[in-house]
């Protein structure tokens, strides 16, 4: 035990520069892509046919492709085309457009879960349709997908992992460097995997406590598990 926990303290320094890495992906991705997927979800909605249809086709492609392929398309793909970009480029705007399409069906389906009657009220009250939405639709949307979207930051914080493979240098990448120079493997991926579970129980903590604070009593519902394809 005490070897383990010299290894740990010897390897740490290095685990710490790939996990920075890894949440300054996780949470990048996350805020672009909650700005997509609202945009999405709106579009989806609220707009003329011809744009609704987009988003859906938009929807649709991301959700039916697995994320190596979105990510190998972006950094090994493009430059046959002579678009070249670094890594991390590659991996946020991957990470982000497939977030989005994923963020835009937990919103869009707590904005259907609003009652129509609020809108029609909204509008007897003077209020443009863009007003009703901003104001009376999206606030009480926002905090029924907090649980929907507490997942995606879990799915996000996981799938950074993925990126190594685009030669991302972020937490598992930096513990596989350090297997391959000690072939310590077994200890080194038992540490990056108490470091992900440590990660997940704090924002599941953290997101639980946020939407107990800003719940709206008899609104929403408990959290379910929402599955997705890698």
């Amino acid at each position: 035990m005490s070897d383990f926990i010299s290894f740990f303290a010897q390897s740490l320094p290095k685990l710490l520069d790939g996990l920075s890495t890894t949440l300054f992906l996780t949470f990048l991705s996350l805020i672009l892509g909650f700005l997509l997927g609202i945009s999405l979800a709106l579009g989806r909605i609220y707009t003329p046919k011809i744009i609704s249809w987009l988003c859906i086709g938009y929807i649709e492609i991301i959700r039916g492709t697995p994320l190596l392929v979105q990510l190998f398309i972006l950094y090994f793909g493009l430059p046959s085309v002579g678009i070249r970009i670094t890594p991390i480029t590659a991996a946020v705007i991957g990470l982000s457009l497939n977030s989005g399409a994923y963020q835009a069906e937990y919103l869009r389906g707590s904005i259907q879960s609003i009652k129509s009657g609020q809108m029609i009220a909204a509008r007897a009250l003077g209020m443009t349709k863009t007003q009703a939405v901003v104001h009376v639709i999206l606030p009480q949307a926002l905090r029924i997908s907090i649980p929907a979207w507490s997942n995606e930051l879990i799915y996000l914080l996981k799938y950074t992992s993925i990126a190594y493979i685009i030669q991302v240098v972020e937490l598992t990448a930096e513990g596989k460097f350090i297997a391959a120079n000690t072939f310590r493997y077994l200890e080194i991926f038992t540490m990056i995997a108490i470091i992900y579970l440590s990660l997940t129980v704090l924002f599941t903590e953290i997101i639980d406590r946020i939407e107990h604070r800003i719940r709206i009593p008899g609104l929403g519902a408990k959290r379910t598990t929402l599955l997705r394809d890698a």
